[in-house]
């Protein structure tokens, strides 16, 4: 059975059941001294796309790092896949098929497109990740920069190549931080496009997105954070009755 067929028979199946990708209770986290996270709560079954919204400063990205183990002290819980992980370094982490897309991209500058997508290991045992024609079907682009060094392409290139890494680990439950973020309306579109699809084929993503236009189309629920919290959750459906308070939190 092919890894993009394994994903879509769990979320299936998952779903059915009402299983979780993720759960977070009571979590608390820091940088050093400063206390950044007051008790975040959140779930995401299989197969949803969840954004994360907010202003500047509201913690979201501090909870993608916080599920990932690379913030400093963290208590509470985070629950992937059913299995606790709040004491697990990082790398444990990952092998639970968690894969992370930083908003600094992060890829080896030195190296070929084809190179950065050679590199990534798989995370999660007996799965497998997309094939490199996998990605270069999602990705046109990078099919056709393939041979280009890491500091010859685009931003937006190298945002595709940053996402397309981590779906070479095997990893289910992707967490993305502003990949909208700075590109041309273009590039954004395709990304759109990418995340539809994943979707489709049973992925579990987490998004923190300022760009709300972005954002709006592509996601299931939405949790909107204030210094630190949870203040807001709600669906899809409940979206445009929501939008007076989202103007009051997020001037959107």
């Amino acid at each position: 059975m092919s890894a993009v067929t394994e994903h879509e028979r769990v979320a299936q199946t998952d779903a059915a059941n009402g299983a979780f990708a993720l759960e977070i209770a009571g979590l608390q986290a820091w940088y050093g001294e400063s206390h950044i996270l007051h008790g975040v709560d959140l779930a995401v079954k299989r197969g949803e796309v969840v954004t994360l919204l907010g202003r500047n400063g509201a913690g979201r990205t501090t909870t993608l790092r916080a599920i990932m183990g690379l913030t400093g002290r963290r208590t509470g819980s985070i629950r992937i896949g059913g299995r606790e992980t709040i004491q697990l370094p990082t790398h444990r982490i990952a092998h639970c098929g968690v894969g992370y897309c930083p908003e600094e991209r992060g890829i080896f500058a030195s190296l070929s497109c084809e190179e950065n997508l050679l590199l990534p290991p798989a995370v999660v045992k007996g799965a497998q990740g997309m094939s490199i024609d996998e990605i270069y079907s999602m990705f046109p682009n990078l099919a056709e920069r393939r041979h280009s060094q890491g500091t010859r392409l685009s931003g937006g290139e190298q945002q595709m190549l940053a996402v397309a890494r981590i779906l070479r680990t095997g990893a289910n439950l992707l967490l993305l931080d502003e990949i909208s973020e700075g590109l041309a309306p273009v590039i954004v579109q395709a990304l759109a496009r990418m995340i539809v699809t994943l979707k489709a084929r049973g992925y579990t993503i987490v998004m923190v997105e300022q760009n709300f236009r972005f954002a709006a189309p592509l996601a299931d629920r939405f949790y909107v954070m204030e210094h630190g919290r949870i203040v807001e959750h709600f669906g899809t459906a409940e979206l445009e009755g929501k939008m007076p308070v989202l103007h009051d939190l997020l001037g959107v």
